[in-house]
Parts: structure tokens; C-alpha cells; sequence
């Protein structure tokens, strides 16, 4: 506990000079349009890191998150913009990310394919899916900009833009799930040590399922408030690096990829530094390719230090845990 405490400090410290020193080199940065782009999509990356923390937390992962997120929200747009009602429409598409859940909790827990092979796979299916069948074309635009639902993303309360207010809730939640309610323990539980927490009388297989599903709707929260932040959904962002930057901003809060460990305080911390890190490297007018490799790097450093902080035993070792 320590190690991660430590860690997250070391983070946040980080993450707090980089906005010092980007405000003061980079032409731009502290203009509040870019502060507004910043706050958004730092909030969209980091309710996508709560869900990803949830399955890492408990010992698996979840790859196929983002084409969740883009696919099922292209889908709601759709059926919005062809008449139907909003409440209707994002029920179906509240329907397609609990399927998704479904279907990715059942490969892992009842077929035992690893998640991280299972979530892949998954990940393709959906996009292959959305498009042959649901969202035809690649980008879906939030027409009626004059509606309740227009604000999820780009309205304010009190001056807090609406996105990181929707972050905020889902933080809080996932907080609350993982500390108070007893499935939010099973997953800790499970993460620990899947074979003990059997023989304690948890329903291992059941949780797995259901933390799958949480994912997907938290997903599904994710793209929605990217929707109406920027009055579209992309699809193509199911082909996009942007599942490495969750799986990064978790890791490098301090969550151990050998599960049981961390919470949605690392979340927070590693999407501060994350999101300051994209923003500036934006600015400065960085390849995309450049920006991978430095992404890449990061992981990897993070990893060996996630591996040094949180050694894998012998049973954490074995084929199939994530």
C-alpha cells in the first residue's frame, strides 16, 4: 500500500510540473479553449479509465471498452436523429452495451478464454457489427443541439463543465461500489486470489459477468458525454489507440495488473498526468507516430514498474488470468 501511495504521489507530482511547464513554453496551452478541450477529454479518458480499473481490479481486462463505447453510442445517434425518441434510443443502446457485458463476462468466466483474447475478439465483433449492420456510415452528428441531451457534454453547472461533473459521478460511484457494496469486494476479492475467494463461497463466475456489464455501461456513459461534447461519435475510434491510453492512465495511477490492488483515487491521478501529457504533445505539433512511441514507452515503463511494485506469484503467473 506504501508502494502505491508513493506512487500516486510521484504521479500527481509530475502531472502538476508538466501543467507548469507546458503554461509557461507552449503558445496556446493556457487559453481557456484548450483548457476547455483538455478538461474533456481528460474526463472521457478517465470515466474509460473507472471502467477499465473495474477489471483490472479484478483481474481481467477489457479491450473491446472503446469500440463499446463508439459503437453503441454511433447507434443511439442514429436511431435519435432517424425519430426516435431519446429515451428510447439510448435504452436500445444501454441494451447493446449490457449484451456486449454479457457475452464478454460468459467468454471469461464460463468458456474461460482469457480476457484479454476474449475482449479482443469482442472488440472487432462490435465494430464489425456496428457498421455492417447498425451505424453504416463512419461519423453520426447530434442534430438537435437544442435538446436536454445536448448538455450532457457541453453544458455547466456552477461553471464546472458537464464532463467532468459526469466523471466526478462516476468516480464517486465506482467508489462507493468498490469500498461499500459487497460485489465491490467479491471483485477485490477475486482479484487477489480467485481460487480463495471460490472456496469462501463467492460466486466467482456470476461477479465476472457482472463486472463486464458494469464496464460496458460505464463505457457507454463515456461515449455519450464525448457525443455531446463534440456534437458527433466517430466510429473509426474503435480503430484508435485510444483503449492503450486508458489501459495507460490506469496502470500508471498504480493499479497492479496482478489485480486486487488500487482504486479510483489512481484513476484520477494517472488521468491528470495523461491528459496533460496528449494535450501538450498536441500542441506542440507532435506526429501521431511520435506521440504513439512516447505513449508506448510510457506503458512499457509503467508496467516494469507495476511488475517491481506488485511481483506476480506463481499462481498470478498462470496462463489465462487476464
Amino acid at each position: 500500500m506504501l508502494h502505491q501511495l508513493n506512487q500516486e504521489r510521484i504521479v500527481f507530482a509530475i502531472a502538476v510540473v508538466l501543467f507548469v511547464l507546458f503554461s509557461v513554453t507552449l503558445n496556446g496551452f493556457w487559453q481557456p479553449a484548450n483548457l476547455l478541450s483538455l478538461v474533456q477529454n481528460v474526463s472521457i479518458l478517465g470515466i474509460l479509465g473507472i471502467g477499465m480499473a473495474l477489471a483490472i481490479i479484478g483481474r481481467g481486462i477489457d479491450l473491446s471498452i472503446v469500440s463499446t463505447m463508439g459503437m453503441s453510442v454511433a447507434w443511439m445517434l442514429t436511431l435519435y436523429n432517424g425519430g426516435m425518441p431519446i429515451w428510447l434510443a439510448f435504452a436500445m443502446a444501454l441494451g447493446f452495451a449490457v449484451l456486449v457485458g454479457i457475452v464478454n463476462g460468459v467468454l471469461v468466466a464460463y468458456v474461460e478464454i482469457p480476457a484479454i483474447f476474449a475482449t479482443l475478439a469482442m472488440g472487432i465483433v462490435i465494430y464489425g457489427i456496428g457498421k455492417s449492420v447498425l451505424v453504416p456510415i463512419d461519423a453520426v452528428y447530434v442534430t438537435d443541439t437544442s435538446s436536454w441531451f445536448f448538455l450532457i457534454g457541453s453544458g455547466r453547472v456552477l461553471g464546472i463543465p458537464m464532463p467532468v461533473i459526469v466523471f466526478a459521478a462516476t468516480g464517486l460511484l465506482a467508489f462507493l461500489f468498490l469500498r461499500y457494496l459487497r460485489p465491490g469486494r467479491f471483485i477485490y476479492g477475486m482479484g487477489d486470489n480467485p481460487q480463495t475467494a471460490r472456496i469462501t463461497g463467492i460466486p466467482t463466475r456470476p461477479m465476472m459477468v457482472l463486472q463486464y456489464v458494469l464496464i460496458s455501461v460505464i463505457a457507454l456513459i463515456a461515449g455519450i458525454v464525448m457525443a455531446t461534447a463534440v456534437s458527433s461519435m466517430n466510429t473509426r475510434v474503435a480503430l484508435s489507440t485510444m483503449v492503450y491510453d486508458v489501459i495507460l492512465i490506469v496502470v500508471l495511477g498504480g493499479i497492479g495488473l496482478s489485480g486486487g490492488k488500487g482504486g479510483i483515487r489512481n484513476v484520477v491521478v494517472g488521468t491528470l498526468l495523461i491528459g496533460i501529457l496528449l494535450n501538450g504533445m498536441t500542441i506542440m505539433d507532435l506526429t501521431y507516430t511520435v506521440q504513439n512511441i512516447l505513449k508506448s514507452v510510457i506503458l512499457l515503463a509503467a508496467i516494469v514498474v507495476d511488475t517491481i511494485l506488485n511481483p506476480r506469484d506463481e499462481q498470478t503467473a498462470q496462463h489465462g488470468d487476464i
